[in-house]
């Protein structure tokens, strides 16, 4: 199993409850060439190939230009990714559990490098703030849509 480096000096977890079904919230976070839609802080998203273990995705979020790879993929469950942009090594976690009426959706990820070690504090609420609005955005669409 894949997981964020929880060492590292920036460490951000959320939790929220989306009320849509399962297959809808997997489908729409799995979408990765749509993001942009539901989601403004994303200006272009764009998968190389089939969602996958070893599959690439671009996309422009922040100003940042980032190239991520799908390191595990569990349909229904769980997806991790990872990638480096400006000396800032990013890996992201994010998992979906039915909980009767409901999907109770975990994200955390970590950043690493010197960067992140010249400015934690504020990358750390950067992270924070930029994955609450993505949780929102997220559960907006989601739930729009169910």
């Amino acid at each position: 199993m894949h997981t964020i480096d929880s060492t590292a000096p920036v460490v951000v977890s959320l939790t929220t409850t989306v009320h849509a079904p399962l297959a809808t919230i997997w489908s729409l976070h799995t979408d990765i060439d749509n993001w942009p839609v539901w989601n403004a802080n994303i200006d272009q998203a764009k998968l190389s190939g089939p969602a996958a273990v070893g599959t690439d995705f671009t996309w422009r979020t922040h100003g940042l230009n980032i190239t991520s790879t799908i390191h595990e993929l569990i349909p229904e469950q769980r997806i991790v990714w990872g990638g480096t942009v400006d000396g800032i090594v990013g890996i992201h976690a994010w998992t979906f559990e039915q909980t009767g009426d409901h999907v109770v959706v975990h994200t955390e990820e970590s950043w690493s490098g010197d960067p992140v070690d010249a400015a934690a504090d504020e990358l750390a609420t950067a992270l924070k703030t930029s994955l609450e609005s993505w949780l929102d955005c997220f559960k907006a669409r989601a739930e729009q849509t169910a």
